[in-house]
C-alpha cells in the first residue's frame, strides 16, 4: 500500500508489519520448551502473579461469593500491588494495556481514554467498560460523550490489585455489562499497623506525594487511610502545572464470626491536559510532546449562545473528574448453608473537559489569500509566509453525574449446588452543558498563541461550525437475577444464570442550531426490558490445568447520547469462549479463543454527520503466559489476535474492520533479580508491537503499526526503603493512536500519538 499525507508524517522507526505475526506467535512455544528442570521460585522484588490457579477471584461470580481460578468458567486477569508498581501507569485506562483482549489508547492524558474490547465496535470512548471498585460500578453506564469510567477512577497506594473480567458472566451480574469489567480492590487493615511514603519526580517535573498507613482500631475493627497529592507540567509541556490533584482514601472494615462488612470513602479531585491529534506535517512539531495548551490559553471567552453572549472559561482545568465515591459491603453466613450480601455505591461530582480542538489541517501562511495579516494575540508578532496556522476550537463540555446502585443477593447451598438469586437496582443522572466548535486562528507552534487579523474562515479546509446543548438525563434500572453453580464431582462444575432487567429513561436536551437556544428539542420517556443469560463449564485436568467453554447474551440500553442522536435501539452481543489454563513450576498460559455476533450499532461520527448503522462479527484467541526459571529471570507474554468484520451497514462498508482496533498486538516483558552490595533489585522491561488499523468504518483512515518499548528497574536498599525508576518509551517512537475523527480518509494530516519519552524516579518508605 502506498503511504499517504498521514501515514508519512508518523515515525520513520522500524515497525512490525502484519507479516511478521509469526514470529511472534511462535514465543510462546518456545516459552513452553524451556520450561523442564526448574522449580517454582519464591516470590521476589517486583514479581508478577498472573497464572496462580488457586487464586480466589469475585468479579463474575453471584454477588461476589469468589471461586478460584481453576474452577473458573470464563477468561480473568488479576494484577496485584507489585504487578501495578512494576507497571506504573499514568492513568488508569494505561492500567488496562495489562488485559489481554482490549486495545487502549491512553494518549489522551490523565483522562479521556478510548478502550475497546474483542472487537466491540465503536468509534471512541470505551462503550463496554465498567470500573468497579469493591464489586459496585461507579458510574453504571460505561460511556456518555466525554465521560468513560476510567476517567473517575485513580490509582495509588491504597490499591490492593485488580481482577479484569472479559465477557463471560459479565451480562448476568452487577450492571450486566457485557464486555470488560474491571474491579479495583482496596487495600484493608490487619492486626499491625502497616505504611508507605512515597515520592516521585520526573524529567517533566513531576511531584507526587502518596501515603498510606492501616491498622487496628478495636478487635475485628479495622482502618486503611491513604492518598495522594501531585502536580506536572505534563509529558506534553503546557508551560504551567497543567496537571494537578489530590485524592484522600478511607475504608473501614468490621469482621465478626460469620461475617465482614466494610465501608469506604474515596473524595478526588484531579484534572489533566487534554491531548488531541496535532498537525503531523507542520515543520517543527513534535508530535510526542507538542500540544496547543499554554499560558496563553488559560482563559478564554466563549460564545454560549445565539446572541452571542460569552462566558470565561479556565481552559488549565483540562479533562479531569472532582468528586466522590462512596460505599459499603455486608457479608453474612446463616445457618443451613444461607448466605446474605450486599454492595452499595454512591458517585457525585463534575466530570469536565475544557480541550482545544483541531478542526482541519494546518497551512502555511503563503496558501492563504493574498493581502491576509495573522497577528500573535499576546506577543504581538506578526507572521510571515513560511508560518503555519490552523483553525483549533475552545471546547466545553460541562457534566454534573451521580448515581446510586445496590445489588442484593441471597444464596443457599444444596449438596452440590449453590443457588444464588439477586435484585440489583441503580438510579443515574447527567446534567450538562456543550459548547463546541468555537474556532478561531492559531499559531502552529507548542504552546502556541492565537491570532488577530484572521480567523476560522481564512484557513482552507477547516470546517468552520458550532454545536452546543443543554441537557439533562435519568436512567433507573432494576433487574432480577438467578444463578445456580453446580459441582457435579471433583472435576466436572456448570454454571449457569439469566437476568432479566428494566430500565427507564427520561432525557431532555436544548440543543438549538449550533447553540442551545432555550426551547427543547428532544423530550423523552424510554422504557425497554430485555433479558440476558450465560451457560458456562469447566473441567479440572489435573491440579495444574482446565479447560472451559462458555456461551452468553448480553445488551445495552440506549444511552443519553444515542437518544439525543436518533439511536433508540438496543444493542445486542452473543459471546461464544473457549478456554486452557495452565500452571506448572515454569510456566503458565491462559488461551481463550472468543467469537461475538453483534448488532444494533448506530453511531454518529461527529455532531451534524449522518448517522451510520451496523453490526459486526470478531474473533480471536487471547493468550496470557508467564516463564520463570525458578530462580531470577521471568518473561511475561500477553497477545491478542483478532479478526473483525463489520455487517449490515452501508455497502461500502460491508465487511470493512472494526475501527481503532488491531488485527494482533502482544506485549512481552522479561524481568531479572539481581543482588548487589547487600540489596535486593529487579531490571525489567516491556517491548510492545501493535499492527495497522483504520480510524474510521470506511476504513480510509490509516493508523501504522508501531513498536514501544519501556524499560525499569527497582532496588531495594532494605526492608523499609525502596527506589524505583522507569523509563516510558525510550525510544521516542511516534506510534498514532488516532487520526481526526472529525474528518474523512487522512486529509487533514492530523494524528494523535503516545506520549514521548519519559522517566519517573520514586523513592519510598515502609513501616
Amino acid at each position: 500500500m502506498k503511504k499517504n499525507a498521514l501515514a508519512s508524517a508518523v515515525s520513520t522507526h522500524a515497525r512490525l508489519g502484519g507479516k511478521s505475526i509469526g514470529r511472534w506467535l511462535a514465543l510462546p512455544m518456545l516459552l513452553g520448551a524451556m520450561t523442564a528442570g526448574a522449580e517454582e521460585s519464591k516470590k521476589e522484588v517486583g514479581e508478577i502473579k498472573l497464572l496462580d490457579l488457586e487464586e480466589v477471584v469475585v468479579t463474575g461470580t453471584p454477588g461476589g461469593a469468589g471461586v478460584r481460578k481453576l474452577d473458573a468458567s470464563f477468561a480473568i486477569t488479576t494484577v496485584d500491588e507489585e504487578a501495578i508498581k512494576q507497571f506504573s501507569p499514568k492513568s488508569t485506562a494505561d492500567l488496562f494495556k495489562t488485559i489481554p483482549g482490549v486495545w487502549v489508547e491512553s494518549s489522551g492524558g490523565v483522562s479521556g481514554a478510548n478502550i475497546f474490547v474483542r472487537g466491540f465496535p465503536s468509534t471512541g470512548d470505551a462503550d463496554f467498560v465498567t470500573v468497579q471498585v469493591e464489586g459496585a460500578p461507579i458510574y453504571p453506564p460505561s460511556t456518555l460523550s466525554f465521560l468513560e469510567n476510567s476517567t473517575l477512577f485513580r490509582i495509588d497506594e491504597t490499591i490492593d490489585g485488580m481482577e479484569a473480567l472479559r465477557g463471560g458472566p459479565n451480562p448476568v451480574f452487577s450492571n450486566g455489562q457485557p464486555g470488560l469489567t474491571t474491579n479495583f480492590r482496596l487495600k484493608q487493615g490487619g492486626e499491625e499497623t502497616e505504611g508507605i511514603l512515597k515520592y516521585s519526580t520526573s524529567d517533566y517535573d513531576l511531584q507526587r506525594v502518596d501515603g498510606m498507613i492501616s491498622g487496628k482500631i478495636a478487635p475485628e475493627f479495622y482502618y486503611m487511610v491513604g492518598g495522594y497529592v501531585t502536580r506536572s507540567p505534563g509529558i506534553r509541556d503546557a508551560e504551567f502545572d497543567s496537571e494537578e490533584g489530590h485524592q484522600l482514601t478511607i475504608n473501614l472494615t468490621k469482621e465478626w464470626g460469620s461475617g465482614k462488612a466494610n465501608f469506604y470513602h474515596r473524595n478526588t479531585d484531579d484534572h489533566g491536559t487534554w491531548y488531541l491529534p496535532v498537525p503531523l506535517e507542520a515543520p517543527g512539531v513534535d508530535a510526542g510532546t507538542f500540544t496547543y495548551v499554554g499560558n496563553t490559553t488559560k482563559k478564554r471567552a466563549v460564545t454560549v449562545n445565539a446572541n452571542g453572549d460569552q462566558i470565561v472559561y479556565d481552559f488549565s482545568q483540562g479533562r479531569g473528574w472532582d468528586g466522590s465515591v462512596t460505599g459499603f459491603n455486608i457479608e453474612h453466613d446463616f445457618a443451613n448453608g444461607w448466605t446474605v450480601r450486599n454492595r452499595f455505591n454512591i458517585t457525585s461530582g463534575d466530570a469536565n473537559t475544557y480541550g482545544l480542538v483541531p478542526s482541519g489541517g494546518a497551512v502555511p501562511m503563503s496558501e492563504l489569500a493574498a493581502g491576509l495579516t495573522a497577528t500573535t494575540e499576546f506577543s504581538d508578532r506578526t507572521l510571515d509566509g513560511d508560518d503555519w496556522v490552523q483553525a483549533v476550537g475552545f471546547w466545553v463540555v460541562e457534566k454534573d453525574i451521580e448515581s446510586k446502585s445496590n445489588d442484593f443477593s441471597v444464596s443457599k447451598t444444596l449438596d452440590d449446588h449453590t443457588i444464588t438469586a439477586g435484585y440489583y437496582w441503580s438510579k443515574y443522572s447527567a446534567d450538562e452543558v456543550w459548547s463546541l466548535g468555537n474556532q478561531v486562528a492559531f499559531e502552529v507552534r507548542a504552546n502556541g498563541e492565537p491570532l488577530t487579523g484572521i480567523g476560522c474562515s481564512d484557513i482552507p479546509g477547516a470546517g468552520c461550525w458550532a454545536y452546543g446543548i443543554d441537557a439533562t438525563g435519568e436512567t433507573e434500572t432494576k433487574a432480577f437475577y438467578i444463578a445456580d453453580e453446580w459441582q457435579i464431582n471433583d472435576d466436572w462444575r456448570i454454571d449457569a444464570g439469566i437476568r432479566r432487567e428494566t430500565a427507564d429513561t427520561d432525557y431532555r436536551v436544548d440543543s438549538g442550531p449550533g447553540y442551545a437556544d432555550g426551547s427543547i428539542d428532544t423530550d423523552r420517556s424510554l422504557s425497554d426490558s430485555k433479558t440476558s443469560g450465560t451457560l458456562g463449564v469447566n473441567y479440572t485436568l489435573n491440579e495444574d490445568s482446565g479447560i472451559f467453554g462458555r456461551i452468553g447474551r448480553g445488551f445495552r440500553f440506549p444511552t443519553f447520547d444515542m437518544i439525543r442522536e436518533g439511536q433508540e435501539v438496543v444493542q445486542e452481543i452473543d459471546q461464544y469462549e473457549l478456554g486452557y489454563k495452565f500452571s506448572g513450576d515454569t510456566f503458565g498460559l491462559f488461551a481463550t479463543f472468543f467469537y461475538n455476533d453483534f448488532t444494533g450499532l448506530n453511531f454518529t461520527p461527529f455532531p451534524g454527520a449522518p448517522t451510520q448503522q451496523s453490526g459486526a462479527e470478531a474473533y480471536g484467541v487471547e493468550l496470557d503466559a508467564q516463564y520463570d526459571n525458578g530462580e531470577n529471570f521471568r518473561v511475561s507474554v500477553n497477545a491478542t489476535l483478532q479478526s473483525t468484520e463489520l455487517t449490515d451497514t452501508v455497502a461500502e462498508n460491508e465487511g470493512n474492520s472494526a475501527p481503532r482496533q488491531p488485527d494482533w498486538q502482544i506485549r512481552i516483558s522479561p524481568s531479572y533479580d539481581f543482588h548487589m552490595a547487600g540489596m535486593e533489585g529487579t531490571l525489567y522491561g516491556t517491548l510492545t508491537a501493535v499492527d495497522d488499523r483504520f480510524g474510521d468504518n470506511g476504513n480510509s483512515q490509516d493508523l501504522p503499526g508501531y513498536e514501544k518499548v519501556d524499560l525499569g528497574v527497582i532496588l531495594r536498599v532494605n526492608e523499609q526503603v525502596t527506589l524505583q525508576l522507569v523509563g516510558d518509551n525510550i525510544t521516542d517512537e511516534e506510534g498514532l493512536t488516532e487520526g481526526d475523527p472529525r474528518i474523512t480518509g487522512n486529509a487533514a494530516g492530523n494524528g494523535r500519538t503516545i506520549l514521548g519519552r519519559s522517566y519517573v524516579f520514586s523513592a519510598s518508605y515502609e513501616f
